[in-house]
């Protein structure tokens, strides 16, 4: 069994330290060097806005300043990973503040994209479209139910506004085929957030996961050889041996832990997958910095997942 050697972590510990930005520096320090959730708060804060949401660019293909949902999803995913609960503290205070204030929260869930975003150098899929909203929400809105579900007490608006929009999601996975880029992991949160508050009684939690399970699967990309573009790899799924995704799936993520410690650089994290395309001529200087930003994000990423696996010597 191939494994990362500890001259190849101690490259990627003086690559975070020479380039990771301080969020991103906290969460490697967090898992790795027994940083704290309080260093992990500190450098989130500054990307929290007075509404309680986030911007400013934390999501680093995104520069818009304003808060959004997706950007504020991506907050609360760094609070998670780190296992920071406290309902009570300032931070997420001001998230629950803006998830209640409804700013950009329609019908059918969440905005994924939002106008402000044009405004702001961003990667193409940031621009604002509403058509392209109707599909790419999906993932958005189904992980930040999940969170109301976790956070939120039954009797709270907000509570009751995502019931039938989980109910819509959960129709939505027999009568629609696309669920956009993140629709897939979204369900994958959503169902697991259903288990965890102990609600399975009121879905067909049974089908729902039979049905995620699928999607997961025939979502992976199998050619490894696809994977140095913008393939969908196992880990976007299964991150540990105890994920109910990894059954039936050992064989491919396998593969990709072999194909992580292979394809690192010397000296280097690994490289990022995609680019902003049509739009890397117009914000080329903002596109070099975001691909610095998103390979610290990924390297924390890649190095848990191995770890998980026990592929760290």
């Amino acid at each position: 069994m191939k494994k990362l050697g500890l001259e190849a972590y101690q490259e990627i510990k003086v690559w975070m330290h020479r380039n990771a930005r301080p969020v991103e520096l906290a969460v490697w320090q967090y898992f790795f060097e027994n940083g704290s959730k309080e260093a992990v708060l500190s450098a989130l804060s500054y990307y929290q806005n007075e509404d309680g949401g986030f911007g400013n660019a934390l999501e680093a293909d995104c520069w818009n300043p304003e808060s959004s949902p997706y950007t504020t999803l991506y907050a609360i995913n760094i609070l998670k990973a780190i296992d920071f609960k406290d309902a009570a503290h300032p931070m997420l205070q001001g998230i629950f503040r803006f998830l209640e204030s409804g700013k950009y929260f329609l019908e059918n869930g969440w905005l994924f994209s939002i106008p402000s975003n044009n405004g702001y150098a961003h990667a193409p899929w940031w621009t604002y479209n509403s058509e392209a909203n109707e599909v790419e929400s999906i993932g958005v809105t189904a992980e930040l139910c999940g969170f109301v579900l976790q956070c939120f007490p039954k009797s709270t608006k907000l509570y009751k506004c995502v019931i039938p929009i989980i109910n819509n999601l959960i129709k939505k996975l027999d009568s629609q085929d696309g669920f956009g880029d993140m629709g897939i992991g979204g369900y994958c949160v959503l169902l697991d957030a259903i288990r965890q508050t102990g609600l399975v009684e009121q879905y067909d939690i049974n089908r729902m996961q039979d049905t995620v399970k699928e999607l997961v699967y025939h979502s992976i990309e199998r050619d490894t050889a696809k994977w140095s573009s913008y393939g969908v790899r196992p880990s976007n799924y299964i991150t540990t041996p105890d994920s109910i995704f990894y059954p039936g799936n050992e064989d491919i993520l396998q593969k990709e832990l072999d194909y992580l410690i292979e394809t690192r650089e010397k000296n280097n994290v690994w490289n990022i997958t995609w680019s902003w395309f049509e739009n890397n001529e117009k914000y080329q200087k903002e596109f070099a910095v975001s691909e610095n930003w998103w390979k610290a994000e990924k390297a924390i990423e890649k190095v848990l997942l191995l770890k998980n696996f026990n592929r760290l010597c």
